[in-house]
């Protein structure tokens, strides 16, 4: 069985918004991104395991607010105290979680259908957010993340990159559309292409 991703029949590819007489280079790029294992991570509170001690795909777990740890493969957001979202393009990553984190200790859920992914990159980026987020982007850099709400659809934002301005956004699969579409009206202003 294939699956379908929560973007697949509205994502369109080309150029939107006023993109007229411009480079490019110079608009937002957005994407939709398939194929990731998501993991949820939740360390119980009466636990004594500690987590700083587990690696995972060579990364350690932080409980640092807006920190993210990551390497080629695999990014780990922290998401909320003792609370984790580990993003992979490895999928085999999976049972190697579930036997590091013991269910006693942890609850590991994956996610990986669930969520909708949109990836976008550009100058104006944060500009786009700033229209229906209430966070202050400014002080978002790379190897941040935030839960916030865009135009009220709850929302997981995971800075990439800041040269180029990189970002994916995460939402719930049946938000998905929604987000899409705000995300979408929101880029008309400064010019989009879709890949």
């Amino acid at each position: 069985m294939t699956s379908v991703s929560a973007l697949n029949y509205i994502h369109k590819t080309g150029l939107f918004g006023n993109h007229e007489n411009k480079n490019k280079e110079n608009l937002i790029k957005i994407s939709e991104i398939k194929n990731l294992l998501i993991v949820q991570i939740v360390q119980y509170k009466n636990s004594k395991v500690l987590f700083e001690n587990i690696d995972i795909d060579t990364l350690k777990l932080k409980n640092e607010p807006l920190n993210v740890v990551n390497n080629n493969n695999t990014r780990i957001l922290w998401n909320g105290p003792k609370n984790w979202l580990l993003v992979s393009t490895k999928k085999n990553l999976l049972k190697n979680i579930t036997e590091v984190f013991k269910e006693t200790d942890f609850a590991v859920t994956d996610l990986s259908h669930s969520r909708a992914i949109i990836e976008l990159e550009g100058k104006d980026l944060k500009e786009v957010l700033k229209k229906g987020c209430p966070f202050n982007f400014n002080i978002l850099e790379k190897n941040n993340s935030i839960n916030s709400t865009f135009n009220s659809i709850a929302f997981t934002v995971d800075m990439l990159d800041d040269k180029p301005e990189k970002i994916r956004l995460f939402a719930l699969r049946s938000f998905g559309e929604s987000l899409y579409h705000s995300i979408t009206d929101a880029s008309l202003e400064f010019g989009y292409l879709g890949n």
